[in-house]
């Protein structure tokens, strides 16, 4: 496999000679772009997707640890190899959770850069393995005897004690000790699929996910009715600061590495193992919402809000109608119900009494859909269609139309309820950054938590909506703001730079320039000739 490859240096010299000299096809990279500073690498890893990063670690603007730190949050699968001047080993060691593989000192030749990027190659093709071949390692099976009945309400059947639970959890190694303090559990459902929706989801591929995630968080998986289940453990801290990162870099992961899509349901957060088996139901409520054809990550939280409901399994035709409510199309879900009619059409007497039963779970799953997604919604929809009017009808087609009517007008809701939930989301974060861009901290991590979505939510939202990056959104307005003040004012560009957000005088100046062509104090003249 051959790997893409970003080379970030401001030294012109020392860049255009690492790309001109190094035989990088030879050794299995290519190039496919060049920075000459931190703000422009972050921009071409996030544009570019490349599969690993050599930067010089004193680069303007960002430093090597906060472009390894913001590389991660967008792009987290990208691998980072630091050149350096000084012999700085633990200025290094501090960025090692961020993908660093490798750290080499300057000044260093051609054959010695080749030499150790094919130390990289060789490490970045052990973890391609993984998902390319399948690791067939036997899973432990004292992980399966506890994370099979956790998830299967076995464990609630027999009223297990939470401190059993625990100790078990110790013996799999997914706790470390017998009082975890503040630790929170969450459920993580890996789906894996072809360009056509087809299943590509094996066994081999269980360990690969689990690798991944322990790079971040406490984890066991399994493979459970054709999905990988994950079940994480980390501290609040940990779940906010990882959790959007690790099921990003599985989807990257699958994408980048097997060529295909990756469909991801995550539950919320409990504070007991106990509640697991709530969890496992609730993140794969979260994959429905999911394409087949498409790769995607789904907070349960994000689709979903109001109270857990806790509910018996609903088998089948049933599930199908709620994966379709959720994530299908209208006209998918109207195709569904058509062929659902046909087959109850021509089933005989006994058709007839389970039609009775299947219509009525259908219109209990629909109202429980809504009431999840868009609880206000639910009493219009039953002055509507309510399941009173369904059991006092005599005839099938009847009761079938109404339950047809239910559905699609369930579906419209869901549809309008998605529409208003992003405007209101994406106006939230937009007010956000209209009254706080002066803070120099603001990130989407930030404007996510006070929202109350993840990250991977809020960012795909306001891309979609918009057209343009949480960043660009943000430098936007600083930088109109910043022109603003240079018209109107008489202020130092120092005093603007604070003012509009920037920690740096010269990378705001960088980002002016970027966006309008000229720089500060050129724009100020302009305007003052005006």
């Amino acid at each position: 496999m051959k790997y893409k490859v970003v080379v970030a240096d401001d030294e012109e010299a020392i860049r255009s000679s690492l790309v001109r000299r190094v035989n990088w096809e030879k050794i299995g990279f290519e190039v496919i772009g060049e920075a000459e500073n931190g703000a422009d690498a972050l921009e071409l890893v996030e544009k570019l997707e490349p599969d690993l990063l050599l930067t010089d670690i004193k680069m303007p603007f960002l430093s090597g640890i906060e472009l390894a730190r913001a590389v991660r949050e967008v792009r987290p699968m990208v691998q980072i190899a630091f050149l350096s001047g000084f012999d700085d080993f633990a200025y290094a060691q501090q960025a090692i959770q961020y993908n660093i593989v490798s750290y080499m000192l300057k000044p260093i030749s051609a054959k010695e850069i080749e030499e150790e990027l094919i130390k990289i190659k060789e490490k970045m093709d052990q973890r391609v393995e993984k998902f390319t071949k399948g690791n067939k390692e036997k899973l432990d099976s004292r992980k399966m005897e506890f994370l099979l009945p956790l998830l299967l309400d076995s464990f609630q059947n027999e009223k297990v004690p939470e401190e059993v639970l625990v100790e078990r959890a110790i013996d799999c190694e997914l706790l470390r000790r017998q009082k975890p303090d503040n630790m929170q559990y969450a459920v993580i459902v890996t789906g894996i699929r072809d360009a056509r929706g087809e299943d590509r989801t094996d066994y081999g591929n269980v360990n690969a996910v689990d690798m991944l995630l322990k790079k971040y968080v406490h984890s066991v998986s399994c493979r459970l009715e054709g999905r990988i289940v994950s079940l994480i453990a980390a501290t609040p801290s940990g779940m906010s600061k990882y959790l959007h990162i690790a099921v990003e870099e599985i989807v990257q992961s699958v994408e980048r590495i097997m060529g295909l899509k990756c469909q991801v349901g995550v539950s919320r957060r409990v504070n007991a193992l106990g509640k697991c088996r709530e969890s496992y139901l609730e993140a794969m409520n979260a994959l429905s919402y999911s394409r087949k054809d498409k790769s995607s990550v789904y907070f349960i939280s994000d689709a979903e809000h109001g109270d857990t409901l806790v509910q018996d399994e609903i088998e089948g035709i049933v599930a199908n109608v709620e994966a379709l409510l959720r994530g299908g199309s209208t006209e998918d879900l109207e195709n569904y119900l058509e062929d659902l009619e046909k087959k109850l059409r021509s089933g005989g007497k006994n058709m007839l009494v389970l039609s009775t039963i299947l219509l009525t779970e259908i219109g209990s799953a629909v109202y429980k859909v809504v009431y999840m997604a868009v609880d206000d919604s639910v009493e219009l929809l039953q002055k509507k269609y309510s399941m009173e009017q369904l059991r006092e009808m005599e005839r099938m087609a009847d009761n079938f139309q109404t339950i047809k009517n239910l559905c699609m007008e369930a579906k419209k809701m869901l549809a309008d309820q998605r529409r208003k939930s992003s405007e209101v989301i994406c106006e939230q974060a937009v007010r956000i950054i209209e009254e706080d861009y002066a803070n120099q901290d603001l990130s989407v991590m930030m404007i996510s938590e006070q929202i109350g979505v993840s990250p991977n939510y809020l960012s795909s939202l306001i891309r979609k909506t918009t057209g343009n990056s949480m960043v660009e959104i943000l430098t936007k307005k600083r930088i109109d703001k910043a022109m603003e003040l240079l018209q109107c004012t008489g202020m130092k560009i120092g005093e603007i730079t604070e003012l509009c957000g920037y920690k740096d005088q010269y990378y705001f100046s960088h980002c002016f320039k970027k966006l309008t062509g000229m720089s500060p104090n050129k724009y100020r003249r302009e305007h003052e000739q005006a």
